[in-house]
């Protein structure tokens, strides 16, 4: 169960070699905002036949709906590379030198693309699933408002009002990774049927750039995952015809599970990224410590840097086991979302402390930004913040064992 069979490992060495050849050097343009990821991703997505791969998951999926049979959806990544732990690999080894592109790739083709093929109707998936399941598209995932962070469901002011056999969407959404750049936005939303607020049902709308009313703003400038790049969406009166609906209905009050089935797979992809950069801090700061001399002697000879080497191996091996165990229940088809939400909240925590802790015994050429290791800790930073803050996460793991409603 803890070691990676042959045909990961050989995934995750020509992953790292590309990551290596092709990402790495288009790091500053990336972070700099004079270049967009998304190129990128849909060429990474051929190069190593994802598009291929998933999307003949997605297309098998399709005849079975059309055919009238009960699928499971969430058995789809698992068929589709006959090994769970082969995606939370590839996230790894791009985090190693890019979190946010990394980000950026998982939210469009595991988050956006995987709601679509998961909850859509077969006419949503052929449309808009199995373009950006195959990264032929670029998908972002709105969900997020000016007002309504940790509170979503309670503060979330975008609204779809029903409108004879269409919907008026209204509002904006803040924080959305892929917003510069995608071709088609998964949106959140209250149905307004004059009720109060707080009565409101969620619904979940498909929304293509360029229909009118929808409308982008610039990308943020923010302290890390810089080369994923976020901004604001504006839906000022679009007009959306039930095709457009996810899953081809409305979810009412239950449209909040689909939403927190959503949140737990964005949440299941953390320790991933935090397994990436941890792995990178720990491998770069032994091969530092064998080779740096002072006071006549390799600095691996102090016990200070030795206890900090073992507090890096020891970061690196716990979120190594969370994401075995997170894809051993994926292939298993377990959802334990106490467990999901706390061992998203320690690795985003390790990672950080391992960035700073990297840093550290690199002492002055760990500040500096040609070695790398400001940029993960700076990217690390957001894993505390995404998916639901450090708090929220322990809260509502807390909650779930305790029994406590919301």
């Amino acid at each position: 169960m803890f070691q990676l069979d042959e045909q990961t490992q050989m995934v995750a060495t020509v992953i790292r070699q590309w990551c290596q050849s092709t990402l790495q050097p288009r790091i500053p343009a990336l972070e700099a905002g004079t270049e967009m990821p998304f190129e990128l991703m849909k060429k990474m997505a051929k190069t190593f036949g994802f598009d291929a791969m998933l999307g003949g998951a997605v297309k098998k999926r399709l005849e079975k709906l059309r055919a009238g049979a009960v699928d499971d959806p969430d058995k789809m990544m698992s068929e589709a590379t006959k090994n769970p732990m082969m995606m939370h690999v590839v996230v790894k080894e791009l985090s190693r030198v890019s979190p946010g592109f990394a980000m950026g790739f998982g939210v469009s083709m595991g988050l956006v693309g995987g709601a679509i093929v998961a909850k859509g109707t077969p006419e949503q998936i052929e449309r808009w699933g199995l373009p950006i399941a195959t990264v032929q598209q670029i998908g972002a995932w709105c969900l997020t408002e000016p007002d309504a962070g940790s509170d979503a469901f309670g503060s979330m002011r975008t609204t779809a009002v029903p409108d004879g056999s269409s919907y008026v969407l209204k509002g904006s959404k803040t924080f959305i990774t892929n917003g510069p750049g995608a071709d088609v936005f998964l949106v959140y939303a209250k149905v307004d049927r004059g009720e109060a607020p707080e009565a409101r049902g969620m619904a979940t709308f498909i929304v293509e750039r360029g229909m009118p009313g929808v409308s982008v703003g610039p990308p943020f400038k923010k302290m890390g995952m810089r080369d994923s790049p976020t901004s604001e969406v504006f839906f000022d009166d679009v007009r959306l015809g039930v095709e457009h609906l996810l899953g081809g209905r409305e979810k009412g009050r239950g449209g909040r599970t689909d939403t927190k089935d959503s949140l737990g797979n964005e949440r299941s992809g953390v320790p991933s990224m935090a397994w990436g950069i941890i792995e990178r801090c720990y491998d770069m700061s032994v091969a530092y410590v064998r080779e740096r001399r002072q006071f006549g002697r390799a600095i691996g000879e102090f016990q200070a840097v030795q206890l900090k080497i073992t507090d890096l191996f020891l970061k690196l091996r716990t979120v190594e086991n969370i994401v075995y165990r997170l894809a051993w229940m994926q292939q298993h088809g377990k959802r334990d979302m106490p467990y999901i939400n706390a061992s998203k909240a320690m690795s985003a925590q390790l990672a950080v402390d391992a960035a700073l802790t990297a840093i550290q015994i690199h002492g002055g050429y760990g500040y500096m930004e040609e070695l790398g290791l400001e940029k993960l800790a700076r990217d690390a930073k957001l894993l505390e913040l995404g998916a639901g803050t450090t708090d929220i996460n322990l809260l509502a793991c807390a909650r779930e064992l305790i029994g406590v409603t919301e």
